[in-house]
C-alpha cells in the first residue's frame, strides 16, 4: 500500500492529492475477484467507506445510493468500502439488492492509508471503527473530492453534487 511519505498513514489524502494506491478483494453479488486502483485510472472513481454492513446507518446510505443508481451510474465507477468478510458482503449487496461492488477491507490497509479507521466513543466506551467518509477520485489519480463524516440521509445528494 503506497502512502504519502512522510505523512501520517491516518492522515486523509485531500482534494489534489494523489489517492493511496490499493489492491483488494471486491464483490459483486456471488463473484469475488481482485481490483486495484491503478487499474481504474482513466475513470472516476467514488470510494464509500462506511462502519459496517446491515447496520442501520449503512443500509440507509446504501439503499439511498441504490435508490439514485441511475442519476450516479455513467458518471463513476462506486465502490462501498468496509472491514466486513466477502460473505458479509454478498449478503447485504443480496438482501439489499446494491447495484455496485463491495471492497472487502477485512486487514483494514485501506482505511488506514486514507485516514478512516479512528478512535470512536459510544456510550462512553471508547474503540477503533470505520469513520464514514467518501473519497472522489479524478481519472487521474488525484483525489477529487472528500466528504468527511458524511451523513447517511444527506449523503446521496451530496455525491451527486461533486460528481455533476
Amino acid at each position: 500500500m503506497a502512502g504519502r511519505a512522510g505523512d501520517d498513514a491516518r492522515m486523509k489524502p485531500q482534494a489534489g492529492e494523489m489517492a493511496p494506491e490499493f489492491t483488494a478483494t471486491v464483490v459483486d453479488g456471488e463473484n469475488a475477484s481482485e481490483i486495484s486502483l491503478g487499474k481504474l485510472r482513466g475513470e472516476t472513481v467514488v470510494l464509500v467507506f462506511y462502519p459496517k454492513d446491515s447496520t442501520p446507518g449503512c443500509t440507509i446510505q446504501a439503499c439511498s445510493m441504490r435508490d439514485h443508481w441511475e442519476a450516479i451510474r455513467g458518471k463513476a465507477r462506486v465502490f462501498g468500502v468496509s472491514a466486513d468478510s466477502v460473505a458479509s458482503h454478498r449478503k447485504f449487496i443480496s438482501k439489499r439488492k446494491l447495484p455496485y461492488p463491495l471492497i472487502a477491507d477485512v486487514d483494514r490497509k485501506i482505511v488506514e492509508a486514507y485516514g478512516v479507521w479512528v478512535e470512536k466513543s459510544m456510550l462512553g466506551k471508547k474503540f477503533m471503527g470505520i469513520e464514514r467518509s467518501t473519497f472522489v477520485i479524478a481519472p487521474d489519480g488525484r483525489t477529487k473530492a472528500v466528504m468527511e463524516k458524511a451523513s447517511p440521509m444527506s449523503h446521496t445528494e451530496k455525491l451527486l453534487e461533486i460528481l455533476g
